[in-house]
């Protein structure tokens, strides 16, 4: 009796988990692949297609010497060290054309 009720534990488990994988599938997923909030400015730049949104909303950044030192930080992070310079309204203009971008492919 005890295993009989083990496995239907096990089987509620394993069905609830089946279910909530392919939620947090969908989830991931939906993600942007590109972000002011989470993606470095260095890989922005390195990015065309990234590159450009960034010189339409900032235009000169990925020439500026200055931002040499933040490169592996995200834009929000760089925002706490000069808000004037990048207003959330400015970073929710970029996160919306780069929400158009799809994710880089991994080189072969």
């Amino acid at each position: 009796m005890k295993s009989l009720a083990l496995a239907l534990a096990l089987l509620a488990t394993a069905g609830s988990a089946a279910v909530l994988a392919p939620a947090a599938v969908a989830q991931e997923a939906a993600k942007p692949a590109w972000s002011t909030a989470t993606t470095p400015l260095g890989d922005l730049i390195k990015n065309p297609e990234t590159k450009a949104v960034l010189e339409k909303h900032i235009p000169g950044i990925s020439t500026n010497p200055e931002v040499e030192p933040v490169l592996g930080l995200p834009l929000k992070q760089i925002q706490g060290y000069a808000p004037d310079r990048l207003p959330d309204d400015l970073l929710a203009a970029i996160d919306a054309d780069l929400a158009k971008i799809p994710a880089a492919k991994p080189a072969t």
